[in-house]
């Protein structure tokens, strides 16, 4: 299956051998400076009921999330997970294109804090709140 992203999507400025073997990842730039990162959910993201796995929407959540806060200031904070919360609200299956969007709230000398949804079309399906440690600065 093809992962093709819809028009104005890249593919991901960051990878590693985990996002290699579990996307391919896409993201789109907005105007005021932020991006959307998306995923086309393939056979190999769905779990037994053909629909996407929790595991891949979580994982879109946290990379999500990290970049987007990592990249909300400048300079950059090197950051760390310390906690994601997901909360499912809805499904995607085989075949959908799935966004997240996402929202920076804070980042403060130790601890930065972010809200992500997940869209399918203009449903959302998943919402992601994370706690993140600041381990230093890019430079």
């Amino acid at each position: 299956m093809q992962s093709d992203p819809p028009e104005g999507f890249k593919p991901l400025f960051r990878t590693s051998p985990f996002l290699d073997h579990n996307g391919p990842f896409f993201y789109r730039e907005i105007g005021d400076g932020t991006f959307v990162v998306g995923l086309r959910i393939q056979p190999k993201h769905a779990n037994a009921r053909g629909v996407a796995h929790g595991g891949i929407l979580m994982t879109l959540c946290d990379i999500s999330l990290g970049y987007r806060t990592t990249r909300s200031q400048t300079p950059s904070p090197l950051i760390v997970t310390a906690s994601v919360k997901t909360d499912f609200a809805g499904s995607a299956k085989i075949g959908d294109w799935v966004e997240a969007h996402v929202d920076v709230h804070k980042v403060g000398g130790r601890l930065a804090f972010a809200n992500c949804y997940l869209k399918v079309g203009e449903e959302r399906i998943v919402h992601a709140s994370a706690v993140f440690a600041r381990t230093g600065d890019r430079t």
